[in-house]
């Protein structure tokens, strides 16, 4: 699947850069300055089997459609890495607290024909972020340089407990690679939320959008409270997660560590949404300002009191439904509060990174568009597949890790 979408977006790109060179300067189409003037022809994905009406209406489309599009497409994509490795970083939160040699293979084993598929959204989204909004992308992974290096090295000794954890039966073997991969999943998912703080919080960016804060400025109170919420949000996801693909007495321990892991979070949760309203001035401006935001809000109680009332009744499915809601409404939450916002620049908000001037060119919009129409199908009917193959409650067999 990888090679596929790559071969995709190298051919593409090589043809574009044939194409202008062989063109030459003279020839160029004038590029749209975001008031929708003239229509951009891109020749190699104009021979597409896409409606001409479909063509002609992203054709038309102008640079701040396209804007928006791609705000939203950028955050469907963070929230499906969200939800599906998220419950791939719980399961790796409890394993520590699975008794038994088995027991913590079936754990394992229930994630792992998925892991790596579901890595594809953090990679699709960046990729997306990169093309779509480059300055934003730029300020992002210069600021954060430091913890998303930690975030690559827990995703990559998960990757890699996953992979080692069986391969010898010694004990001290096995215990060593569990906890290799409990640690780095805790600690991928407090660095996601951390970092998930520091955007919704604000960080001080320069008038060139340069971050001019420090490593540990990043960990200020509130963003490290959202840290430890995602922590116990992933935590319960996987458990949820777990309780609907176990059975037996793997099941009776995963349903008593669930109990505290929905706890936490929903206290949690309240903490910080509270700290959100008292000292994120900004979110509450955008509350204030757009009141049906608030209707997702209700939404986001509804789906957790839905996992409390599914988990009581032993329906785990409907549980991970509810609990995906969950997250899908937070998610949402968050790119409804910051919009028209990318990056909020604090204690300079003329600084932010916004819509307008965190972009790419139209041109550059419009050419994404088409690959997303005919890539973005076959992400998902690649996972849809996977998860298809992969249903029911897990089992150990000679191929199993």
């Amino acid at each position: 699947m990888f090679f596929i979408i790559y071969a995709l977006l190298l051919a593409l790109f090589l043809y574009q850069i044939t194409h202008k060179i062989h063109k030459g300067p003279d020839q160029e189409t004038d590029e749209d300055d975001g008031a929708g003037e003239g229509k951009l022809q891109v020749p190699f994905l104009s021979k597409t089997n896409l409606h001409p009406s479909f063509k002609t209406m992203l054709d038309n489309l102008t640079l701040a459609d396209l804007q928006i599009i791609w705000f939203i497409l950028v955050g469907v994509l963070f929230s499906g890495y969200a939800i599906l490795d998220g419950f791939d970083l719980g399961t790796g939160a409890l394993q520590l607290f699975i008794k038994g040699d088995e027991n913590r293979r079936l754990t394992l084993n229930a994630v792992g024909p998925v892991w790596d598929g579901n890595e594809v959204w953090l990679i699709t989204g960046g990729g997306a972020l990169f093309a779509a909004f480059p300055y934003v992308y730029a300020s992002v992974f210069s600021g954060f340089y430091l913890a998303f290096m930690l975030l690559l090295l827990t995703l990559i000794f998960r990757a890699v407990s996953i992979e080692f954890r069986s391969k010898q039966p010694m004990k001290w073997w096995r215990r060593g690679w569990d906890a290799t991969f409990s640690i780095s999943s805790l600690l991928a998912a407090l660095l996601i939320g951390v970092a998930m703080g520091n955007v919704t919080k604000g960080i001080p960016l320069d008038a060139q959008g340069n971050f001019t804060g420090t490593f540990l400025s990043l960990l200020n109170p509130y963003s490290v409270l959202l840290g430890l919420t995602t922590v116990a949000l992933f935590s319960m996801h996987g458990g949820i997660y777990l309780l609907m693909k176990t059975q037996g007495s793997l099941q009776e321990q995963i349903r008593k560590l669930l109990r505290p892991c929905v706890i936490i979070f929903t206290v949690l949760i309240i903490l910080h949404g509270a700290a959100t309203l008292l000292y994120v001035p900004h979110v509450a401006a955008a509350l204030e300002r757009s009141p049906w935001i608030y209707g997702i809000a209700a939404l986001a109680v509804i789906s957790i009191a839905s996992i409390w009332l599914f988990i009581h009744r032993n329906r785990p499915g409907w549980a991970f439904v509810a609990s995906c809601s969950t997250m899908g409404c937070m998610m949402a939450l968050f790119g409804t509060a910051m919009f028209p916002n990318l990056l909020y620049s604090m204690p300079n908000p003329e600084h932010s990174l916004t819509l307008v001037n965190g972009s790419s060119t139209r041109e550059s919009l419009v050419v994404m568009t088409y690959i997303a129409i005919m890539g973005v199908p076959l992400v998902l009917a690649y996972s849809a597949a996977i998860y298809w193959v992969f249903r029911g409650k897990v089992q150990l067999n000679e191929h199993s890790y």
